[in-house]
């Protein structure tokens, strides 16, 4: 085993950040815990906060972000894993505080950890990430309804990033209608790639669900990880008793509704933490992204990056150019 390992560190002097790629000794990272060499990790809009200073992402600098990491366990106190074990972590401090997937090697706490499905190769692990999870966690919270694809239509925000992209690869797989709201007008993208069956620009979304205490229901269940207008209107306008799931806040923290959807029809809106779940619930989530609900297409989602690619990704991220999801192969 080597004694250093490459990472995309970020720097800070005199309060700027700036990134690089840099050779560290693993005697840098934390001396207890599972050391795995990780094989891929992925792009989340969080990673790209961290890479850019945000201190409520990361307080201490230097740093290596990357919230998901894929690999193999090379040392372990602990004896439910042995070196040469496949691991997936997910969440937790993993990339916040604690260095994380963008190096070559990570040493976290072994309750961080869990086995590597065997249905998923590395590589489709890091197609989903944190981004994955936490779509299989909103499809689960919505399938507890008991809703089937005959009911109608779910409608899915912000269909074009991680979370939106792959919550309607996988309801498609389970047979639903999905129309997605999205700022990218790539019809081939959204229907071919995805599944979707419609798509409805965010602008026009905005006009038609969110003028009005209440629209007419025109969906089953929604899944939102953007916030503000587009999830006031998803909550105007979905049935009655329906539940809307809300994970994410790029548009706004913010949510303009009354509490009309909720006491006249019923509406449930459902948070989405992916981050501090029990590690027995994110397995369970994993085990059905490994079988039933895993996309066929799924590789196809994603598009694999290098270490020197991720300073141009990241700035996509940031400013909502980017598309679908970025693998980082070490």
């Amino acid at each position: 085993m080597k004694e250093t390992f490459k990472a995309f560190q970020v720097l800070e002097k005199e309060g700027e950040f700036y990134q690089q790629i840099a050779e560290l000794p693993l005697t840098a990272l934390p001396s207890e815990g599972i050391l795995v060499k990780v094989s891929y990790s992925s792009l989340n809009y969080k990673d790209a906060l961290s890479a850019s200073g945000n201190k409520g992402v990361t307080q201490n600098f230097p740093h290596i972000p990357g919230i998901d990491a894929v690999g193999e366990v090379v040392d372990s106190q602990n004896s439910a894993f042995t070196a040469g074990d496949k691991v997936l972590v997910t969440g937790y401090d993993l990339g916040m505080n604690t260095w994380g997937g963008f190096g070559e090697y990570i040493r976290v706490p072994e309750n961080w950890v869990l086995p590597l499905p065997s249905e998923l190769s590395e590589k489709e692990a890091m197609a989903y990430g944190t981004a994955g999870l936490t779509a299989g966690l909103s499809v689960a919270k919505i399938l507890q309804t008991g809703i089937k694809p005959s009911d109608g239509k779910i409608i899915v925000s912000g269909a074009s990033g991680g979370v939106g992209s792959l919550s309607t690869a996988i309801l498609n797989k389970l047979g639903f209608e999905v129309q997605v709201i999205t700022s990218k007008d790539e019809p081939f993208f959204f229907k071919h790639t995805l599944g979707a069956s419609e798509i409805i620009l965010r602008e026009d979304f905005i006009a038609k669900y969110d003028k009005k205490a209440m629209s007419r229901p025109s969906f089953v269940a929604g899944i939102d990880s953007v916030g503000g207008q587009i999830l006031s209107g998803i909550i105007k306008s979905v049935n009655y008793g329906a539940t809307v799931t809300c994970c994410g806040m790029v548009a706004s923290a913010e949510i303009q509704t009354s509490i009309f959807p909720f006491i006249l029809r019923g509406v449930n809106l459902q948070g989405i933490d992916s981050v501090e779940i029990p590690l027995a619930q994110k397995e369970e989530i994993w085990q059905k992204l490994a079988s039933d609900w895993k996309p066929a297409n799924l590789t196809q989602l994603v598009k694999e990056i290098s270490k020197e690619e991720l300073s141009d990704e990241i700035n996509k991220v940031l400013k909502g150019k980017s598309r679908g999801r970025s693998v980082l192969k070490h």
